[in-house]
Order: structure tokens, then sequence, then C-alpha cells
């Protein structure tokens, strides 16, 4: 299907059009006849500026790269199905359209399951381990996810062990300095982690540290002493 194909397209909606960057944006369900569930993000005058795109580029476009590149740096994203942008009667239009990350759930629900207790210890510690690993790998290619929350970590685990995939890529950038996009993501993940404990977060953190891709922790956090995995 072509843009206007998928522009036609209806579904629920999982995030309401909300006013940001002087336009709209929202993300939809759609359905398949095959039975597979899509998640449609449509907007309409949503851009993003740069030094390179002073006027602003559909903020798709850039998602768009940056799934494309986080997946060729081996960290799993959605599959994209369809992107694209047209400009209509002066406005920028952009859709992206990817596929379910069927049995993942959400960093939030993993905690609110009381993971150690529902998955064992040593699944957690995995899962910590894989997240360590997945952060690594984008910040090796030098992309700084740039809203890494806990809502957009996803988990699944399965008999061969643990998986993480990481969603939402809007912000996501290319950064020259490495260690800035390790700063930024791991300082804001830090804040913005959830129910993660702390001690769950030093024990990330010294995962992350034994690939050897960070500063040490201290100029991260200050003083704070972080626990030693196990």
């Amino acid at each position: 299907m072509n843009f206007a194909d998928w522009w036609q397209q209806q579904g629920d909606w999982v995030e309401e059009p909300n006013e940001r960057r002087d336009g709209q944006s929202g993300v939809q369900y759609l359905h398949t006849g095959d039975g597979k569930t899509l998640y449609c993000k449509r907007q309409c005058g949503h851009l993003s500026r740069s030094l390179r795109y002073p006027f602003g580029r559909p903020t798709v476009v850039r998602e768009h790269r940056a799934l494309e590149a986080y997946r060729a740096a081996g960290v799993r994203v959605p599959s994209l199905v369809f992107a694209g942008s047209r400009r209509q009667q002066g406005v920028w239009q952009g859709l992206l359209v990817t596929e379910e990350l069927k049995g993942f759930i959400s960093m939030d629900q993993w905690y609110a399951e009381d993971a150690p207790s529902v998955h064992g210890n040593a699944t957690h510690q995995h899962m910590l381990r894989e997240l360590a690993k997945t952060l690594s790998l984008a910040h090796a290619a030098g992309w700084q996810h740039g809203c890494l929350y806990s809502k957009h970590v996803f988990i699944r685990v399965r008999s061969q062990g643990v998986e993480i995939a990481l969603l939402d890529l809007e912000k996501a950038r290319h950064r020259l300095r490495k260690h800035a996009a390790v700063r930024h993501d791991l300082k804001q993940f830090y804040r913005h982690r959830g129910p993660m404990p702390e001690a769950d977060w030093f024990t990330l953190l010294q995962y992350y540290q034994a690939i050897g891709t960070i500063e040490p922790t201290q100029k991260l956090l200050g003083a704070k002493t972080p626990v030693t995995p196990h």
C-alpha cells in the first residue's frame, strides 16, 4: 500500500493525538486480515528542526532512520511495515507503521508483577544483563535514545533466555561523541526508571561497566556506591 492507502486506515487510539512541536501526533491500533496487530503513528505538522533542517522535517523521518540504525547495531526494535511523509496544502503529514512486539511486556509491568518472585532471581539478573548489553550496542554505534524511560523498555522471557526491545525512537539522534550518548541516556534512565529499585539500577550499571563502554559510576551519579551484581 502507498501513503494514501495507509492514511485512510483507521483504528482505536492507543495514544490520543496531542499537540507537540507545532503539530499533532497520535498512535492507533490497526488489525490486519491475517491477525497481526500494527501500531500506526499518525502526525500532522509534527516537525523536528536542526541545523541541517532549519525549517523542520517530519519526526517520523527521523524515527524511521533511527529504527534502521538501531536494528543495524543489533538492538531489537519493532519491525517496520511502512514509513512515509507527504505535504498536503502546506502541512506535512507523516506515518510510521510497525508490528506489535508480540509476547513482550513493558518494564513497568515487569516490576508491577514483582519480577524476581514471578520470574526467579536468575531470570531477573539476566534481564538486567541483557538491558545493559542492549544499551551498550546502541551507544557503541553512537546512538542516543533521547527518551529512555522505563515505559519504553520492553521485555520477553523465552526458553532460551530474556530479550530486550526499545520503543519510541522519535528523539533518537546520532552523537559524534559516544560518551555524550552514554551520559545522556543513563542519567535520563536513572530519573525515569519507574518502579526499578535503585539497587537494580546499580546492578545494571555494573553490568554495563563490565562491557567496557562507560566511564566510572561516580562520574555519572556522584558518590553513591553501586552494588555488586550476583
